[in-house]
């Protein structure tokens, strides 16, 4: 289960009833349900960043801190483990991105979505070469070879028998096999495998750009299972497969929810099937979790200081009928400091604070840095803006329960209040909350790197994995299982393996005929996702743009500035031409965030990606698939 949002949103209306909760969120849906079937939980650990100051090679499947971590302190984090060991870095991407800039020895573009084709023939190799921990596979996993698969398990579903052909598809996972689908030279994948193989020790990781498309479930377990094969899990300078750790954090005290009465959740991304049809959500179709299936339809919506109810959403024209009809969700609910594009679908509208406009702090953590960031109130909110407490206060007050909800408290009490609970864990705080308004930052040095599952990787009979096994689960019973009972789309599938699934429209998809170019999105240092997408000097500064290879751009007569139309069958949107060798050909990418911008025909003219995006959610985490489109791209 995902921990709700610690906002008064979520305590008034647990005094009221409860509410319908969701799991997992927009960045990380994918590889947060599919991973842990690997290695077992509810979110699988990476070693810290810095931690590949002990690393040989560190390969990064895009993976891309520079940019979405741009904080800095991670910039220079990895800028520090980079240089204080010389340590290769190998970054796999469809984009030369501002990591592979900083910090890269090698970039390897790929094919958007055929991560886990190239992973399949990493192994091949590293299997058919001997290259493998074979003592790591027979002590901490199961579901290897033919022997150790668990019991149950049909004859030729190994994770050995998959790769080399003997499985039921009969298909070695060959270099050759895979440069067809993910672009990458026969020659260059062969070496890739012993580099990885010979590093001593490897830290391999992935971003959370490619579990983002529909079969990324899959995507983040078969890269994972290149630290697994080669016995990187549990030790220094290597990693699990997944994305580094996000850093130490301090205790601090959070806001008091109470407890939900609904136990009732679905996935972050579909619930606008909870609107528009939700007698077809069940649990083994739609991911409910918490019951077999949804008895209500979503009727009230709070949207507090979010852009996803369109803008951040996949699919937008699709979205804009089902959010248009208020016979369906009767009401929604805007708290936001901006008019966003999400906003414009508002019953009611109310203005929040700004971070100015009222106290706060902000806990977070970067490698061997935890801090705290008192944010000072610096003006009285302006207009009719009011703090989210009060708001909540507010209508708490009007339905009787205003009492059980401040406790008698102010905003600013309540933080008094956390703060003290928070003192009693970090003593050093300053005394009172005023000094440490007044203090502004505090921050905590953590000398060791984090390892993740170092105790398991010890001693895994005193410390085994959150799996049922106990150990890393390369063939999963429970994915098996529900490959056998979930419904699932024409395209999807489930596989208790992590095998490569071709995308409905990726790669090798017949749909390139018509629609020849592959399109992702990626973080733009313009904004934060979507914010700030309306400060037009940010935007003279870096405007938005499509990015194109030259051979492309050649192809349809489009030059450097050019105003272009990408479309597919979704939608339209116009935006500048940005030509650039540091995409590879047949690829596209728009920066996620603009502002949807439609004109009277509809069609979006500030470069949104998501009026290209797919409403179709993934098959096991019911996720968001938003690089997984093709388009065509015209000059205009």
């Amino acid at each position: 289960s995902w921990p709700p949002a610690a906002t008064p949103v979520a305590r008034l209306m647990n005094l009221v009833g409860g509410y319908l909760n969701h799991y997992s969120d927009y960045s990380t849906c994918q590889i947060t349900v599919g991973m842990p079937y690997l290695y077992g939980g509810s979110w699988v650990d990476g070693n810290s960043l810095s931690d590949m100051e002990n690393s040989e090679l560190a390969v990064f499947f895009g993976n891309n801190p520079s940019e979405t971590r741009m904080s800095g302190c991670k910039a220079k984090t990895l800028q520090h483990a980079r240089f204080t060991r010389n340590t290769r870095v190998i970054i796999i991407d469809p984009r030369y991105t501002d990591s592979m800039v900083s910090v890269g020895d090698e970039w390897i573009p790929i094919r958007p979505g055929t991560d886990a084709a190239l992973s399949a023939a990493l192994a091949y190799v590293m299997i058919t070469e001997d290259l493998i921990d074979k003592p790591f596979l027979a002590k901490y996993a199961i579901g290897y070879d033919e022997e150790s698969l668990p019991k149950g398990a049909p004859a030729g579903s190994s994770y050995k028998s998959y790769i080399l052909g003997q499985g039921p598809d009969k298909t070695p996972k060959t270099p050759a096999w895979a440069s067809r689908i993910t672009g990458i030279p026969p020659a260059r994948i062969e070496k890739l495998a012993r580099e990885i193989a010979g590093a001593r020790p490897c830290f391999i990781c992935q971003g959370w750009g490619p579990q983002r498309t529909t079969n990324g479930e899959n995507i983040s377990r078969a890269i994972g299972m290149l630290a697994v094969l080669t016995g990187n899990v549990g030790i220094k300078g290597g990693n699990t497969g997944a994305r580094e750790n996000a850093g130490y954090k301090l205790p601090m005290a959070t806001f008091p929810t109470l407890e939900n009465p609904v136990k009732t959740e679905l996935s972050c991304f579909n619930w606008y099937q909870a609107i528009d049809d939700y007698k077809q959500m069940t649990a083994t179709t739609a991911g409910i979790r918490g019951r077999e299936r949804l008895i209500a339809p979503i009727k009230f919506i709070w949207n507090y200081a979010g852009n996803c109810l369109t803008n951040q959403h996949g699919g937008i024209n699709q979205m804009h009928p089902i959010l248009l009809d208020d016979k369906k969700c009767e009401t929604i609910v805007v708290i936001d400091t901006t008019l966003t594009p999400s906003a414009r679908y508002a019953d009611f509208l109310l203005p929040s604070c700004l971070n100015l406009e009222e106290h706060d702090w902000t806990s977070d953590g970067d490698s061997n840095i935890a801090y705290v960031i008192f944010d000072n109130k610096c003006i009285e909110p302006l207009g009719e803006a009011k703090s989210i407490y009060d708001i909540c206060a507010g209508v708490a007050n009007e339905l009787g329960v205003k009492e059980a909800f401040t406790e008698g408290r102010t905003q600013y009490q309540w933080l008094e209040k956390l703060y003290a609970e928070s003192r009693k864990a970090i003593p050093e705080l300053p005394p009172t909350l005023e000094e440490a308004y007044t203090m502004g930052v505090y921050k905590r040095y953590f000398p060791e790197n984090h390892i993740a599952y170092k105790a398991f990787r010890d001693d895994p009979e005193a410390n085994p994995l959150p799996s049922p096994s106990g150990k890393i689960e390369i063939y999963s019973p429970r994915l098996a299982e529900l490959a056998e009972t979930w419904t699932l789309l024409p395209g999807q599938a489930i596989t208790a393996l992590p095998e490569y699934i071709p995308n409905p429209e990726g790669a090798i998809s017949p749909e390139r005929k018509e629609w020849p170019l592959q399109l992702i999105g990626h973080h733009y240092k313009q904004r934060t996702h979507s914010t700030y997408g309306n400060c037009w000097w940010l935007q003279e500064v870096a405007p938005q743009e499509l990015w194109i290879n030259p051979i492309d751009a050649k192809a349809r007569g489009i030059e450097f500035g050019d105003r272009v139309k990408v479309f597919n069958g979704r939608g339209v949107s116009f935006v500048k031409a940005k030509i650039t060798p540091r995409i590879m050909p047949g690829v596209v990418s728009l920066p996620e965030g603009a502002w949807h911008t439609p004109n009277a025909a509809g069609e979006d003219t500030n470069g949104c990606v998501n009026v290209l995006t797919k409403l179709l959610p993934t098959a096991l985490a019911k996720g968001n698939p938003h690089h997984t489109n093709l388009v065509q791209v015209e000059k205009a």
